[in-house]
């Protein structure tokens, strides 16, 4: 009897990784990973080289299907398995990602008379260009008494699609109205594969407002807002949502051209990254929060309660697994803000010294950074390099670092901000057990936390709590494909129920990070100190850091 495969498709901020898994038993056969031609689009559009405004961040949809054809080809051929024996497929993406398109799935920038317009291109979830509109949206709908905001932290953040939108609407009205629908990448690519337009219950509900009870806000509120918007649900997005776990289509014979699949292989309806790999872990109960640390961190948990909790990004209904509440919430920069400091302010004499030693950088970092003891360097940094998505909602705040010296190291300032993200993180825990949402269970996934220790011991020590970590480095891919084996159902080789496959795929690392008391000492003291920074630069108390971008926007004007 021939093995039978399914492939996860999971697309990051900068690539696209294709993991082939056993579907029996979840081994993982072959993987392979392809970056996008043009990554993040932040400083000029490609072509005419138009300068963005600050906070903008595009991508083009063209480097998703490339990169996607090659991954899941070089996967395949190192699997060295039939194509016929790949009974289903699953995807996440980035979210909130979106893209204007037609009613045949083109993007409005694959079109000659928008190809220049930066409106018409792929907006990332770390666009953060629309906080203008978020913060109408959210002081309109407090007036209005809307009942869905407090399920959403009492604040939607600009990262979500109704800011992006109605951005779209005021600057840019002729793509606007050219569009015949705003959809999430996600839900774009399974049209590509399938030709079948879905809307994921799982984008929609957190990223739209989307309640499984009640839908979308009402056609009144969006008039209220502009009234060009009233009719906006239906005449751009699509009434119809698709829940997560069920197929969304089958592979057209286009697509097995394009992607190197074989036609009628089955399609689960498209999926958030960060959600997948909660099943992936074998989270199935409440009371467990998973966060998933990468270019960002999101955090996950399951409840059966309902709990309107200030700061989150929200819960849905059904949202990650079936019959239970997904709460979601999140920090916009952490791989990013590390990124950002090894490109931006390690001095050339550390990289020389880590090529000689035949270390990456980061690497020699935290060779570097394990010398020290909590609190040795008098620092703390607030980790707002990219906005604050959680618990303050404002993309227009920025980082900190407090307590340098004429002797301050490299390793310390590095060190400073992988502290900053533990607390970030304290801050969202603090705040769902505040809230009555009890975490007895922390778990990990993602590059960074099965690749670094030194993070990982960190978070231990801020949280004074044990961290299991997920044996799979590509968790979310193996989510991906974990949905793909259930839309293949148990009659093809899959499974009939994600909470079925969670039981026989996922496996935790025997690795458990214990927190060390003299470390949660004094982390307990810096964590007082981060929270008296937060609140005093977040809350309202010195708004420093908005008048400091305002004079930076006005400077480049």
């Amino acid at each position: 009897m021939n093995k039978k495969y399914a492939i996860g498709l999971d697309f990051g901020s900068l690539s696209v990784r294709a993991l082939i898994i056993d579907a029996a038993t979840g081994k993982e056969i072959a993987s392979a990973v392809e970056k996008y031609l043009h990554g993040f689009i932040e400083e000029t559009l490609p072509e005419t080289g138009e300068k963005l405004p600050i906070a903008w961040t595009l991508q083009d949809p063209q480097d998703y299907l490339y990169s996607m054809s090659q991954t899941i080809k070089n996967a395949i051929k190192k699997a060295g398995i039939d194509v016929r024996n790949i009974v289903g497929l699953g995807i996440d993406f980035t979210a909130c990602t979106v893209l204007p398109i037609k009613k045949d799935g083109t993007p409005l920038c694959f079109l000659p008379e928008f190809k220049n317009n930066k409106h018409a291109f792929v907006k990332l979830w770390k666009h953060h260009a629309a906080q203008d509109q978020a913060n109408r949206i959210n002081e309109l709908a407090k007036q209005r008494g809307e009942k869905w905001l407090p399920r959403y932290g009492k604040k939607i953040s600009s990262e979500w699609l109704f800011a992006k939108i109605l951005q779209i609407l005021e600057e840019a009205p002729e793509v606007y109205d050219a569009m015949d629908r705003f959809i999430e990448a996600t839900d774009w690519i399974i049209m590509q594969l399938t030709g079948v337009a879905t809307c994921n219950n799982c984008a929609a509900g957190y990223c739209a407002m989307w309640q499984k009870q009640e839908g979308y806000p009402s056609n009144e509120f969006f008039k209220a807002l502009d009234p060009r918007l009233e009719n906006v649900v239906d005449e751009k997005l699509s009434r119809n949502v698709d829940f997560i776990g069920s197929k969304a289509g089958e592979i057209t014979e286009e697509a097995a051209k394009l992607f190197g699949l074989n036609p009628g292989t089955a399609v689960a309806v498209g999926n958030v990254d960060a959600h997948v790999a909660v099943p992936a872990v074998g989270i199935n109960e409440p009371g467990s929060m998973l966060m998933i640390i990468g270019t960002s961190t999101c955090h996950l948990i399951l409840s059966k309660e309902e709990k309107l909790i200030p700061g989150i990004c929200g819960y849905v209904e059904d949202g990650i697994l079936p019959g239970m509440l997904g709460y979601q919430a999140g920090q916009s920069c952490v791989g990013d803000h590390f990124d950002w400091f090894v490109n931006n302010c390690v001095p050339t004499k550390y990289k020389e010294d880590a090529q000689k030693k035949g270390m990456i950088i980061y690497e020699y970092l935290r060779g570097k950074a394990k010398l020290q003891k909590p609190g040795e360097s008098g620092l703390v940094a607030l980790d707002w390099w990219n906005g604050n998505r959680t618990v303050l909602v404002d993309t227009n705040l920025t980082g900190m670092m407090l307590g340098m010296t004429l002797l301050t190291k490299p390793e310390e300032m590095y060190r400073a901000l992988i502290e900053a993200t533990a607390y970030g993180t304290r801050i969202i825990i603090e705040t769902f057990e505040k809230g009555g949402l009890p975490i007895n269970n922390l778990y990990a996934c993602g590059s960074i936390a099965v690749k670094d220790d030194l993070i990982m011991q960190i978070y231990a020590d801020v949280m004074n709590r044990e961290i299991r970590i997920s044996s799979s480095t590509q968790t979310m891919a193996l989510g991906a494909a974990m949905y793909g084996a259930v839309a293949a159902g148990s009659s093809k080789g899959g499974y009939d129920s994600i909470i079925d496959a969670s039981k026989v795929i996922p496996k935790i690392n025997k690795r458990v990070y214990r927190p060390i008391k003299e470390n949660v000492e004094t982390y307990n003291k810096l964590f007082a100190e981060y929270t008296v920074l937060h609140d005093y630069f977040g809350r309202g108390s010195n708004d420093v850091m908005k008048r400091l971008k305002n004079i930076k926007m006005q400077a480049r004007d």
